[in-house]
């Protein structure tokens, strides 16, 4: 799976060096878990479709009428369309300069240092979709006048969504000036029960393959695949013995390909079936 630089790959000029970047995204076909380096943090405006993000720390999956604020970084997306022909979203990307900018001008938040997620989440109210519109025409305006008009819109927005969600909002966007990395232990151990492998976690990391397993094996005495096998497989066991889940409800989420293979390697692990849990 090749890695898409964003949003390197959508600007046509890359000489030409902006803090702020509009670009209407779409497509007609299911498009799943593209490895992403985001370069800038971004808005994305879902407008048609659904839209699933794995980060190193968390994941996140929206619909239309919601809109994700996301931090630079590694991560893992897909898009999905939703009762649509094709799937929309536009995207507004800002560099740190200008995040840093605003917060300096705007924000009495002083950051305490406690963890955020890698998103935000933005409903898509009545005056998202009207600055939508408006955008939509600052994005057609001649070149001489756009990148002070997506300035004041960019800060309009800014300005809004402090309104609405307050100290919360104004946490998220402190985090995004962080330096830190995330733990390597915290990114395998947030992705132990979910559907990802072992090279998008490790893409996650932002490490190679071979390092990644070279770090993983120093860290838990065991190939990433043995542990993240046990790990799942035990969890399907206390989600059918517990929750009452049948097998063919959970072998997607954790990573199985198809049911036979999950039966196969369930049996193997536990000595009996998983349609036989009950017995």
């Amino acid at each position: 799976m090749a890695i898409q630089n964003i949003p390197e790959i959508f600007i046509q000029s890359p000489s030409n060096k902006r803090d702020l970047f509009v670009h209407d995204f779409k497509m007609t076909d299911d498009v799943f878990k593209s490895k992403v380096n985001l370069s800038w943090h971004m808005f994305s405006f879902l407008q048609k479709g659904k839209k699933q993000v794995h980060f190193a720390d968390s994941s996140v999956a929206v619909n239309s009428k919601q809109s994700l604020l996301i931090k630079r970084g590694n991560c893992l997306w897909s898009e999905l369309l939703e009762n649509e022909d094709v799937y929309y979203c536009k995207l507004f990307f800002f560099s740190e300069s200008k995040l840093r900018d605003f917060l300096k001008k705007h924000s009495q938040y002083t950051s305490n240092e406690e963890e955020t997620p890698s998103y935000f989440v933005i409903e898509n109210d009545d005056y998202i979709h009207s600055y939508l519109n408006s955008l939509a025409t600052v994005v057609g305006a001649p070149a001489i006048f756009k990148e002070n008009l997506l300035a004041v819109k960019f800060e309009e927005l800014m300005l809004y969504l402090v309104n609405k969600y307050g100290t919360a909002f104004e946490k998220y966007l402190q985090s995004l000036i962080s330096k830190e990395q995330s733990d390597f232990k915290n990114v395998v151990e947030n992705n132990a029960y979910s559907s990802l492998r072992v090279n998008e976690i490790a893409f996650l990391c932002q490490m190679s393959l071979s390092t990644f397993k070279r770090n993983f094996i120093k860290a838990y005495k065991m190939t990433p695949g043995k542990w993240l096998q046990d790990k799942r497989l035990r969890r399907a066991r206390t989600l059918m013995k517990e929750e009452g889940l049948k097998a063919s409800d959970i072998y997607l989420d954790l990573g199985y390909n198809n049911l036979s293979n999950f039966s196969a390697a369930f049996k193997n692990k536990f000595g009996k079936s998983p349609n036989l849990m009950d017995s």
